[in-house]
């Protein structure tokens, strides 16, 4: 049973929490959220994707199942559980307990002919000092704030929810970030309130800055998406979106319209981030607004590059390398790598090929795969396979619950002008809707921007088992572009951050392609190590990660 933390919210620390409101024509909702109702998928569900489902992660998401080790008998029956009864799992094992499986709002009586786009200005009331506030943190006089809703165009209903927080140190010329969490179907606040966000969040609920919060090196966007996550919800089951043009049409067009809302950020170079099932949104987000602007779509997005951790991207690469992993971090024998192998490595290899000839089949491919996955968790035990040190508790592997607790009280809905919309922090629906997405390789579009000078980034940390370094290494260097050979060719060198000379983690690059492995971090890179993350996400806007073709591995990169 699922360890839970019970937790009382503080209405002290909660009122404290905001100050001066500036309503700018946001909308009013006045309609109850229900449930969303929808049948379980028939087909086998993928125990694959990750934290960001979230995030926060996705990668090839497993179910919070436990098996007793039987390293003979590694097979199992994926179809036990469908995906929407997977994501509810994976939802378990974070603390989290949404009130209905997506919002989808009955009765919605918010006017039709409101601004496409309604955001007002908020400010939190904050303990500490912030990096780059003078001292005593931003204000919203200093610095602005802002929350809103963007009505989805060619939808019955739906509105995508946002945050926008304008930079603590140079908001004039910072890049615009845009940082998309995975699951599919967990809401941005993870990484908002956990990660790269500008606050941390205490015990009381009462908040903290981030000293590392990625606005202190941009202005950046957290979007909940796709529509039915977090603070986004739409009037009908039909705008629930299950595939990637669906997603990042939506994204492409609420970019448009922000950037015309904020036309002084229109000409700021643009970076879109994000980690794990993100893997697969920001390829396709990235391909949507390259088209964009060659098309002369609307205002031309100054897109400069993109980066995504601990994704999943290519599934072929990274499903072929979890023995691999395993094996070199003996999570599993040499006899059961073997076994592995010979008898499951081949029958997905084969799924993954058809997926790839017709999309129809690709649903058909996770059950097969993610035999792989589920078989070196059978053997391993109890093991968080965001992160290989750690060992979750029963069906508990992270404890998320203050941000879902924070994000249910009354007055910060009121502060951010959600009114009565509940906040789903991950969607079962929305999981289960993208269930023949999963498999679907992104890699492909990735050359072409490349060729136009798009910089990549990709980094890993190096203990997260789900998305796990070497199957991200693999597909990088396995990617077919101008460059490949003369990337592939580069020397690895020490990835150094802050001013100490200490060894942050390994990286190689040649032209706009990088990839980094951050040492001592697990699926979520900014939360395991937020220093590197931060100097990591500088230096590459900045060109500081570019490094030679060629020389000692010795030599490294300070982002200082």
């Amino acid at each position: 049973m699922p360890i839970v933390m019970a937790r009382s919210i503080s209405k002290l620390y909660i009122s404290k929490a905001f100050s001066t409101i500036t309503h700018i024509n946001f909308p009013s909702h006045h309609q109850k959220a229900t449930m969303a109702s929808s049948s379980s998928s028939s087909s086998p569900a993928s125990l694959c994707f990750s934290l960001t489902l979230v995030l926060l992660f996705s990668c090839s998401f497993a179910a919070a199942l436990r098996y007793q080790p039987s390293p003979t008998n590694l097979k199992f029956d994926s179809a036990k559980l469908t995906a929407k009864g997977q994501a509810e799992m994976m939802i378990r094992s974070l603390n989290l307990f949404p009130k209905h499986e997506a919002n989808v709002v009955l009765n919605d009586d918010s006017a039709r002919d409101e601004p496409r786009i309604s955001e007002r200005k908020f400010s939190f009331n904050v303990t500490g000092a912030a990096a780059g506030g003078g001292g005593q943190g931003p204000s919203i006089e200093q610095f602005g704030h802002y929350a809103g809703y963007y009505s989805l165009p060619s939808t019955k209903g739906a509105k995508m929810f946002y945050f926008f927080f304008e930079s603590r140190v140079n908001k004039t010329d910072a890049p615009v970030v845009i940082w998309l969490t995975g699951g599919p179907g967990c809401g941005s606040e993870l990484a908002l309130f956990y990660e790269n966000g500008p606050f941390k969040l205490n015990d009381d609920l009462s908040l903290r800055w981030n000293d590392y919060g990625w606005d202190t090196a941009s202005n950046i966007l957290f979007v909940d998406q796709p529509t039915g996550t977090g603070f986004s919800y739409t009037t009908d089951n039909s705008d629930i979106r299950s595939n990637e043009v669906g997603v990042s049409n939506d994204l492409y067009n609420f970019l448009q319209e922000f950037f015309k809302g904020h036309p002084k950020y229109a000409s700021n170079d643009f970076y879109i981030t994000g980690e794990s099932y993100a893997g697969h949104y920001i390829p396709a987000l990235a391909s949507r607004v390259f088209k964009g602007n060659k098309n002369n779509e609307g205002i031309h997005i100054n897109m400069k590059g993109f980066a995504i951790g601990n994704g999943l991207t290519d599934p072929a690469f990274q499903y072929r390398a979890y023995p691999d992993y395993a094996l070199a971090t003996k999570l599993i024998s040499k006899s059961d790598h073997d076994s592995i192998v010979s008898d499951l490595v081949p029958p997905c290899e084969s799924a993954i090929a058809a997926c790839a000839k017709n999309h129809n089949s690709c649903e058909d491919a996770l059950p097969t795969c993610n035999q792989i996955f589920q078989s070196i968790l059978n053997v391993a035990g109890g093991i968080n396979y965001y992160d290989i040190r750690k060992q979750c508790e029963g069906s508990l592997c992270y404890d998320f619950s203050l941000m879902e607790n924070f994000l249910s009280d009354d007055s910060v809905k009121s502060a951010l002008g959600v009114q009565d919309i509940d906040y789903v922090s991950c969607s079962s629906q929305v999981y289960d809707a993208m269930a023949g997405d999963w498999m679907i390789d992104y890699e492909t579009v990735i050359p072409a921007l490349l060729e136009s000078g798009i910089k990549v980034l990709i980094y890993a940390g190096e203990y997260d088992l789900i998305c796990n370094w070497l199957g991200n290494s693999n597909w990088v260097n396995g990617m077919k572009w101008s460059g490949q050979g003369k990337f592939q060719a580069a020397a690895t060198v020490p990835f150094v951050a802050g001013g100490g000379g200490a060894k942050a983690g390994e990286m190689k690059s040649y032209g706009p392609l990088a990839f980094l492995k951050v040492y001592n971090a697990g699926h979520m890179v900014p939360m395991d190590q937020p220093k590197a993350a931060l100097q990591m996400l500088e230096g590459w806007m900045q060109g500081k990660l570019a490094l030679m073709t060629t020389g000692s591995t010795k030599r490294g990169i300070s982002l200082v």
